[in-house]
């Protein structure tokens, strides 16, 4: 029993065995005819002509061009190339336009719209666009570009920029620029040395008007100033005083008497009657000397610029002396103390004093510092009004230790 069984069993497995091979051969055969057809119609397309590209009719109207980003015009601008030479891409696949098919379109083009045949309106335009179109898509390098960029505008963006976001300010010419800069500064530095002027002008006037002391302000000019006014104004008043004698036939000049003027409305009116003289006086002084002088056509930018070589090359050339000098350890000879004196106490003060104070400062040496501090202290003693023998007291307090002067030495009257 059981050895029937068995055989049974080992019949079943010989016949499964059996139609697993048969269906195997089945299915080879089955492949090797597939890939043999394959092969056979591929080898068949091989030999077939390849299509040609697609292309659109030729067409004059820029509604048909299509769009490319392009803001920096460096291929055909707003216009896709392909599409002004009747080629659309989206539809040609892997067959793009050769050269021949380029050049074919663009000459049908070109006939069609140039100038010297095409009188209508916009012709010449368009004819540029189509000569631009073939002169990029002729160029090997600027089509794989053109292709490249299609559809990639950030890599345009950052190669060529975008005009959409900025464009750049038209040149300005240099020599203009230059010439307006030089103008206005020649204008500014006339109008500073105009007011440097005015400055001590007005200051001049105010002293002789108000008669104010050298401490107070004045100086020997505005005292002279005044003077000169007085005697103008008394001239003047005598004029008239003459012309209403003459006026009435020579009879009795009447005075209309009046209310009582007190001191402080005489000052001013007499103030109001010398001010005008004053100015008048002052405007025909040109030079206070220290460069406080009437602008002229020296002050102008230009023209100081041209004298800047001179005065740089005579500075230099005297301190280079002067350090020679000082290496050979020679003694300081009178031009030097000068220049020294009057570097130390400035130009202005300088020009202000006169020759024998001149004199006197440069033999005080006050180049050197604690001559220079001792001088001025003298000098702010002098405007106070302090006499000879109170500047002696204080420089002795100030040798023991006081180095202020008392306030009631300070009080102007």
């Amino acid at each position: 029993m059981v050895r029937r069984y068995r055989r049974i069993c080992c019949t079943f497995i010989l016949l499964f065995v059996v139609f697993a091979l048969s269906c195997s051969l089945v299915y080879a055969e089955e492949g090797a005819g597939g890939s043999s057809a394959a092969s056979s119609e591929a080898s068949a397309s091989s030999k077939s002509p390849p299509k040609e590209a697609k292309r659109d009719p030729p067409s004059g109207n820029e509604d048909d061009w299509g769009s490319f980003y392009d803001p920096n015009n460096v291929f055909c601008g707003k216009f896709d190339c392909y599409k002004i030479l009747g080629f659309d891409y989206e539809t040609w696949g892997s067959d793009p336009p050769s050269l021949k098919d380029i050049t074919k379109g663009y000459r049908s083009l070109s006939r069609r719209w140039h100038p010297d045949k095409n009188k209508a309106k916009g012709a010449r335009e368009k004819f540029v666009a189509i000569a631009k179109a073939y002169e990029i898509l002729t160029n090997r390098e600027k089509r794989a570009e053109y292709d490249h960029f299609r559809d990639r505008p950030d890599e345009y963006f950052k190669k060529y920029g975008s005009s959409v976001l900025w464009s750049y300010a038209p040149k300005s010419d240099a020599s203009i620029i230059t010439i307006v800069f030089f103008v206005f500064a020649s204008a500014f530095t006339y109008y500073a040395q105009k007011n440097r002027w005015q400055t001590i002008a007005n200051h001049l006037v105010k002293a002789a008007v108000e008669d104010l002391s050298p401490r107070e302000g004045g100086s020997k000019e505005s005292i002279e100033i005044r003077e000169k006014a007085l005697a103008v104004l008394a001239e003047r008043k005598k004029k008239a005083e003459g012309g209403q004698m003459n006026g009435t036939g020579g009879g009795e000049n009447k005075k209309k008497k009046g209310p009582k003027m007190t001191g402080k409305e005489r000052r001013e009116k007499e103030w109001e009657e010398l001010r005008p003289i004053c100015i008048e006086l002052v405007n025909e002084i040109d030079d206070f000397g220290a460069g406080f002088r009437k602008p002229t056509y020296k002050d102008l930018l230009v023209v100081k610029m041209v004298k800047w070589p001179y005065y740089l090359t005579r500075s230099m050339l005297w301190w280079s002396k002067y350090a020679l000098r000082r290496l050979r350890k020679l003694e300081l000879n009178d031009e030097e103390r000068e220049v020294l004196t009057k570097n130390a106490v400035g130009e202005v003060t300088w020009v202000a004093v006169s020759d024998e104070e001149h004199e006197k400062m440069v033999t005080l040496e006050l180049w050197v510092t604690d001559n220079l501090v001792e001088w001025r202290e003298e000098q702010e003693m002098k405007l106070a009004g302090l006499s000879a023998n109170r500047r002696k007291q204080i420089k002795k307090m100030r040798k023991r230790g006081s180095a202020e002067i008392p306030d009631e030495d300070l009080h102007f009257d």
